[in-house]
């Protein structure tokens, strides 16, 4: 059974293809990086407000090796990946979600020569996506592998998809009907694929179409490729009524036709490379955080095929492809953006909240709430829930007064995003998996 509901559109309202369901247990369901929705968004009402090492933990199951994934939920099993830290042995860990114990622990791949991570990635950064009955594990280039959840049994894998990460693979894979899609843009090859999730056999395979023109973004030569690389997950939004694949590469965001990998329209952003993010979408608007160099907020309405934008021109766009507004003001490196009804919240790396008009990019509040970050925010119950590289999570008020509700301290840091099921928190800090539950 489709456990996925499909939002459609309404007028230029852009809305998200999957309804936040319920498994057969009653037990909520978080099926890919950033939730069910893939927007960082929770229905769930009752989450915790507070806890600490000796508060409101259920449970904590330390995972073995070093990896950043966040943890998915389909029924009572949490899945995450880990890695060796020299990355030879990968690594899928099911967790009982009711008890914290251990279910599976399987080493999956086995590299002999694994590509070079820098030391703040690792070699298991892709977060799982999961569905009844199967889970699709990614490596980037070391490995991809479909599992049978109940008795974890490889279905398929595929190791034939050559991609230089250069800093180690950081993007997380979706599921659109049949297919499992994934981002791939490192310094050697470019492209996003789509593979049968039954078989795990290509459907499509679409190079990125922007000329790089080998040049970084103060116009010296990127003999290296550190310029065409990207860590960032793709989505699916509903516009104008059909289904459209928002990808972001390096130096351009691009939409897709999920079906088939036709390229429709593309945002060009030059000075950056490296985006890192999950796309929002609302409001008419598709909202991306643009990457390492001089980092940009981005809200812009989505175009018809064969459309192209400059988004550092000083034209807002032609025909139907325009740039709404910019924001270049402490704009996140890694978390994702967090849309919450009219606003826009971000935190970025170096611990600076903001609150935008997610319609014009107009200001609404900035404090500094200090801290590193990397995992993205969470949106539940009108709390928007920050988690810091340092085991701290910032909880403030999702409106118009900046308004902290509470400050919490786990004993590790956060890399993974977090996950929600029913009035749980699973939290994966460096070392450990918790349950944080009233």
């Amino acid at each position: 059974m489709n456990r996925y509901a499909i939002v459609l559109a309404v007028a230029t309202t852009l809305a998200l293809p999957f309804a936040n369901l319920e498994a057969a247990s009653g037990t909520a369901n978080w099926p890919q990086y950033r939730g069910p929705d893939g927007d960082g968004h929770s229905a769930a009402k009752g989450l915790p407000l507070t806890w600490s090492e000796t508060n409101n933990v259920k449970w904590k199951t330390p995972i073995h090796g070093r990896a950043w994934s966040s943890p998915v939920i389909w029924g009572n099993q949490i899945w995450l990946t880990t890695a060796a830290e020299d990355g030879r042995d990968l690594f899928a860990v099911c967790v009982d979600q009711k008890s914290g114990k251990i279910v599976h622990d399987l080493k999956l791949f086995t590299v002999e020569k694994p590509q070079f991570a820098h030391k703040f990635n690792t070699h298991g950064s892709p977060t799982p996506v999961i569905e009844a009955g199967r889970v699709y594990i990614t490596f980037g280039a070391s490995g991809t592998a479909c599992l049978d959840t109940k008795s974890g049994r490889v279905l398929w894998e595929r190791r034939d998809l050559e991609c230089n990460h250069y800093r180690g693979a950081g993007s997380s894979p979706i599921l659109f009907e049949n297919l499992l899609i994934m981002n791939f843009d490192g310094s050697d090859h470019q492209f996003i694929i789509a593979l049968d999730k039954k078989s795990g056999k290509t459907v499509w395979h679409q190079k990125r179409s922007i000329d790089f023109k080998d040049l970084d973004a103060n116009g010296k030569p990127d003999s290296e490729g550190d310029w065409r690389k990207a860590f960032a997950t793709p989505h699916i939004a509903t516009l104008d009524g059909q289904p459209t694949l928002i990808s972001q590469g390096a130096k351009a965001v691009y939409g897709y036709e999920p079906r088939t990998g036709k390229e429709l329209w593309r945002v060009e952003e030059r000075q950056n490379h490296s985006g890192s993010t999950r796309p929002s979408v609302g409001h008419g608007l598709i909202f991306v955080n643009t990457g390492w160099s001089q980092g940009q907020i981005l809200a812009f309405r989505p175009g018809k095929s064969g459309e192209v934008l400059d988004a550092n021109s000083t034209e807002t766009g032609s025909g139907s492809l325009q740039l709404a507004w910019k924001s270049k003001r402490n704009v996140p490196k890694k978390p994702s953006l967090q849309l919450a009804g009219d606003l826009l919240f971000s935190i970025d790396d170096g611990g600076v909240a903001s609150c935008l008009e997610a319609k014009t990019g107009a200001e609404v509040w900035r404090e500094r709430i200090g801290g590193n970050y990397s995992a993205s925010p969470l949106h539940a119950d009108g709390r928007i829930y920050f988690f810091s590289e340092e085991g701290k999570t910032a909880v403030v008020e999702a409106g118009r007064q900046f308004k902290k509700l509470a400050e919490n301290t786990l004993a590790d840091g956060f890399m993974a995003s977090p996950a929600v099921s029913g009035k749980a928190l699973i939290l994966r800090t460096k070392t450990h998996l918790y349950r944080i539950e009233e």
